[in-house]
């Protein structure tokens, strides 16, 4: 069974940064896509990046463009979100899933597969 487990979440000023992990395990990140995802109270869930099985593409919400880098180590089975100058509108648990690439891009209207169960971010002062 492939599990995927987040870290990285915290409380962080505005203008700060946060890198979160996605462990994967039970399956070789190889054969998957990742997304990450993020949801905020009272809102819908936004896909907000992606990388594909080999690492080589990515995608990124318009939102988060400029400021966020994904990065995944297979070789760790981890995927990373690099998160910079971070927004009070950033504030979500962020979630990530793997299924194939067109499940897990931002905007998708599919449901990934496989889901971590979160970690939270909160940027406030």
């Amino acid at each position: 069974q492939l599990q995927l487990v987040e870290s990285g979440g915290g409380l962080v000023q505005p203008g700060g940064s946060l890198r979160l992990s996605c462990v994967v395990s039970g399956f070789s990140l190889d054969y998957y896509a990742i997304g990450w995802f993020r949801q905020a109270p009272g809102k819908e869930r936004e896909g907000v990046s992606c990388i594909s099985m080999s690492g080589g593409d990515t995608n990124y919400a318009d939102s988060v463009k400029g400021r966020f880098t994904i990065s995944r180590d297979n070789a760790k089975n981890t995927v990373y979100l690099q998160m910079n100058s971070l927004k009070p509108e950033d504030t979500a648990v962020y979630y990530c899933a793997a299924d194939t690439w067109n499940n897990v891009m931002p905007g998708t209207q599919q449901r990934p597969y496989y889901w971590g169960h979160g970690t939270q971010v909160t940027v406030s002062s």
